[in-house]
């Protein structure tokens, strides 16, 4: 048992993540001012993973791909822990 614990609160996390970062994405379509109840959290718990992929990916204008990219990584880290 303990040697599947790990592996499956990873996979937890990191698919509770990628919920949080597509949750981002649908509020910054329908309230892209960020007044909801939920978007504090949802902007604090993305913000520290999108922000390196900001720095990192060069300005695209209006668009916003950082979310794809970590939406990428944590696939990569989902395949690699299952």
């Amino acid at each position: 048992m303990g040697a599947t614990l790990l592996p499956n609160v990873a996979r937890f996390v990191l698919i509770g993540l990628e919920v949080v970062v597509l949750a981002r994405v649908l509020l910054s379509f329908v309230d892209p001012g960020g007044r909801s109840r939920f978007a504090p959290f949802i902007l604090s718990t993305t913000e520290p993973l999108l922000a390196p992929i900001r720095k990192v990916l060069p300005r695209t204008g209006m668009v916003d791909f950082s979310p794809f990219i970590a939406c990428l990584i944590i696939g990569v880290l989902l395949r690699a822990v299952a």
